[in-house]
C-alpha cells in the first residue's frame, strides 16, 4: 500500500508535465512564449510544443476589436462646448510588443483614443464638425496611429458617432439655415424677374419693328378680357386697318 502511494505522486507529476508540453491556438490567436522570462518566437495557429515548467505561453487575440468611446465633453476651437462620442476599430499586429511594451494594451488604446478625440475636437471649429466630419475622422485616425504603432497595434478606423451642441447654438444654427434659404429664394426670384424683363424688352423691340403686331396684340388682349368677364367691348379700328381699307376702295373706283 505504501508502494502504491509512492508511485501515485510521480505519475501525477508526469501527467501534469505531459499536459504542459503542448498548446493549441485558434486561427486568430498567437501565443507569445516566455522561456525563463525571455521572449521566444510567437507560435501561430494550431498546436505547438512547450518545455514543462520552463515555458509560459500568453495568447494574444489578433481579431479586430470594436469599442464605443465614452462621451467626451470638450470645447471647439471657436469656444463652443460640445459633447461627442465615437467608435474605434483596432487590432494587434505585433503580439510580442503588445505584451512587452505596454500593460493592458486594449485599455491603453482606449485611453489614447479618448484623449485624441478631445484634442481633435479642440483643433476644429463648430462649422467643420457639422459639415466635414470626414476630415476630423482622418485627423483623429492619424493621431491615434502615431500614438499606438509603437505598441504593435493598428487602427483600422475611427468614426465620430454623435455630436451634441447647446440648445442656444441649435437655435442659432436653425436661424442661420433659414436665412440662407431665404437668401436663395430671393436670388431665384430676382433672376426670374430679370429674365422676364429681358423677354419683355425683346418683345418690345419686335413690336417696334412691326406696328401691325402691336395692334394684333391689343386685339388679342381685348378678346381675352371679354371672354373672361363676359362683357362687350367697343373699340376703334386700328389706323393701319383703316388705311388698308381706303387703299382697297381707291383701287376699286
Amino acid at each position: 500500500m505504501a508502494m502504491l502511494g509512492f508511485l501515485v505522486v510521480p505519475l501525477i507529476f508526469l501527467l501534469v508535465a505531459a499536459l504542459k508540453t503542448f498548446g493549441i491556438n485558434q486561427e486568430y490567436e498567437r501565443a507569445v512564449v516566455f522561456r525563463l522570462g525571455r521572449v521566444t518566437e510567437p507560435k501561430g495557429p494550431g498546436w505547438y510544443w512547450l518545455i514543462p515548467f520552463i515555458d509560459r505561453a500568453v495568447r494574444v487575440d489578433t481579431r479586430t476589436v470594436t469599442i464605443a468611446l465614452e462621451t467626451q465633453e470638450t470645447v471647439t476651437r471657436d469656444g463652443v462646448a460640445v459633447r461627442v462620442n465615437a467608435v474605434l476599430w483596432f487590432r494587434a499586429t505585433n503580439p510580442v510588443r503588445v505584451l512587452t511594451v505596454v500593460e493592458q494594451w486594449q485599455r491603453a488604446v482606449l485611453q489614447a483614443a479618448e484623449t485624441g478625440l478631445r484634442d481633435s475636437i479642440g483643433q476644429s471649429d463648430l462649422d467643420q464638425l457639422l459639415k466635414d466630419r470626414t476630415a476630423i475622422n482622418q485627423r483623429l485616425m492619424g493621431m491615434l496611429t502615431r500614438a499606438v504603432e509603437q505598441w504593435g497595434v493598428a487602427i483600422d478606423a475611427v468614426e465620430i458617432k454623435d455630436l451634441d451642441i447647446p440648445e442656444n447654438m441649435q437655435r442659432a444654427i436653425g436661424r442661420e439655415a433659414e436665412a440662407i434659404r431665404e437668401k436663395r429664394a430671393r436670388i431665384i426670384k430676382a433672376e426670374g424677374e430679370q429674365e422676364a424683363a429681358q423677354k419683355l424688352a425683346d418683345a418690345a423691340r419686335t413690336i417696334a419693328t412691326s406696328p401691325g403686331a402691336l395692334e394684333l396684340r391689343r386685339l388679342q388682349t381685348l378678346s381675352e378680357i371679354g371672354a373672361e368677364h363676359n362683357s362687350t367691348i367697343v373699340t376703334m379700328l386700328p389706323v393701319e386697318l383703316l388705311e388698308a381699307a381706303k387703299a382697297i376702295t381707291g383701287r376699286g373706283g
